[in-house]
Order: structure tokens, then C-alpha cells, then sequence
């Protein structure tokens, strides 16, 4: 994406996405009422189980296990290998790393008066420093500066290493600021990962994320002997039988819409 295009994809997304999707189709079935009314109440029927399916965390669970198929969470066999892992490599230079994808920057909060990491960023932060602490391994942070914002912000990575450091009191043994997106994040990333001896990445990044995530690395990672172990976060309860997973909420609107913007970045091979 160019930063020339990047101010106006909110907009576009906007009318994409649930749940601008399912308004502009209302408002298409509203107009059609008259002209033809079979089709117009067709269209609006759709638009509303639409709307509501589409504010619910059941139908959100249903795209991210059957559209995006993501991977499973860890689980504590797989934090007792990497324990182990981590333990095997002494005081020798790390091969096994987690690496931990930004997910956005607030430029100044009004809190705090500095730059800070969006609610995602904190999150994936927060995950990959207790993946540390469980198992001894090493963190590194990707993100630099999100299209459309002026090159004088705060790389987010470094945002990252300020909020580790005093608010969790860790440090990030590698720092990538430079990168503005997901291929960006994994070919740098894999890049100074590979020239520090890194030969395992554990990726974290949300669940809905992690599919184009991984494919990025693949792709960064093609000809190398780098293997990707994924981390992701903010699963979903499976139990979609419940009725309160089926009722509209905000958070079931909102992983829904992450959820279907990432099918579309995938779709369209962004």
C-alpha cells in the first residue's frame, strides 16, 4: 500500500465491513421496497441477521476456526519444550526467540502525554513478555511508524521497549523500528533474526492476525533453515452453544470485523 492510498482505507473498510456492509445493503433493500418489493424485503432480511450475526462472538468463533483456520493456543506441552529449549541454550547466543508483531500506535496519548501502544500492541506486548517469563526466552518486537503518520512519531517498537521496561520492568533483546506492515515486519524481522543465529521463531500475534502473520514469515523465510512456531492470542471460548454467544455485543462486533478484514488482506494477498 502506498501512503498516498492509506488515508483513504478507513473509508474503504468502512464500507466493507461488517457493519457498513450490512447498512449499505439495508439501505439498498429500503429502496428497493417499492420497485420490487420481494427483493427489497429479501435484502433487508439479509442485511439484519447479517447485522446481528455479525455483532455476535458465536459467528466470530465460526470464522476464525472454518474462514481463517487458526491455529490452536499454546499449550503446556508446548511451553515445556520451549522451557526446555530455552534451558539448552546457556549462556550461548539464542537460537529459539520470540518475536511479537506491533498492532498499533497512539502517537501521543492524552493520558500520558507520550506515544503509546494501541489496546492490540499492549496485548500482544503483554503476552509476549509472560511467554518470557514461562520460559526463559528472549523477546523481540516488531513495528516502526504505520502509514500516514509523520516520520518525527515515535517508531512503535521503541514505544514497546519504553512500556517494557518501566511498566513490566523486562527488556526486548531486539528491536525492529523500521517496518510499516506485516511483510515489512517479517522480512526485517527474519533479517536480523537470522544474522543474530536465530533458528526458531515463536510468533505472537492476535489469532485473527496470525494467518496472514505466518504466511508473511513463510515467505520471508523461504530458502532459510528458520522454523516458525505459532503464539496466538486472544482465542475465543469455543462453546458457541451458550446464548450469550449469540446475543450482539462489542466485542463480538469487533472480532468479527477483524476477522473478515483479515480474510479480505488475505484474499487479496496484502
Amino acid at each position: 500500500m502506498t501512503d498516498s492510498l492509506a488515508p483513504y482505507l478507513p473509508y474503504v473498510l468502512a464500507l466493507v465491513l461488517p457493519p457498513g456492509a450490512f447498512i449499505v445493503l439495508l439501505l439498498i433493500g429500503l429502496r428497493q421496497l417499492r420497485p420490487r418489493r420481494g427483493l427489497g424485503i429479501a435484502l433487508v432480511l439479509l442485511a439484519c441477521a447479517g447485522l446481528w450475526l455479525g455483532s455476535t462472538t458465536g459467528w466470530a468463533w465460526i470464522t476464525q476456526s472454518f474462514v481463517l483456520r487458526v491455529p490452536p493456543a499454546l499449550g503446556p506441552l508446548d511451553l515445556d519444550e520451549l522451557k526446555t529449549q530455552a534451558k539448552a541454550q546457556g549462556k550461548a547466543p539464542p537460537s529459539v526467540a520470540i518475536v511479537v508483531l506491533g498492532g498499533g500506535l497512539v502517537p501521543r496519548s492524552p493520558d500520558y502525554r507520550l506515544s503509546d501502544l494501541s489496546d492490540t500492541g499492549l496485548q500482544r506486548l503483554r503476552y509476549g513478555l509472560w511467554l518470557a517469563r514461562q520460559t526463559g526466552l528472549p523477546v523481540a518486537y516488531s513495528g516502526g511508524i504505520p502509514h500516514g503518520l509523520p516520520e518525527s512519531v515515535t517508531p512503535e517498537a521503541r514505544v514497546a521497549e519504553r512500556i517494557a521496561r518501566e511498566e513490566y520492568a523486562a527488556s526486548l533483546r531486539w528491536v525492529e523500528d523500521t517496518s510499516r506492515d506485516t511483510r515489512e515486519n517479517a522480512g526485517r524481522t527474519a533479517a536480523l533474526l537470522r544474522h543474530a543465529g536465530v533458528r526458531k521463531i515463536v510468533l505472537v500475534t492476535h489469532v485473527w492476525h496470525m494467518p496472514r502473520a505466518q504466511r508473511a514469515f513463510t515467505e520471508a523465510l523461504a530458502g532459510s533453515d528458520l522454523t516458525i512456531q505459532p503464539a496466538p492470542m486472544g482465542l475465543l471460548p469455543a462453546q458457541t452453544s451458550h446464548l450469550a454467544h449469540w446475543t450482539p455485543s462489542l466485542l463480538g462486533l469487533l472480532e468479527n470485523r477483524h476477522a473478515w478484514r483479515e480474510w479480505l488482506a488475505l484474499r487479496l494477498g496484502y
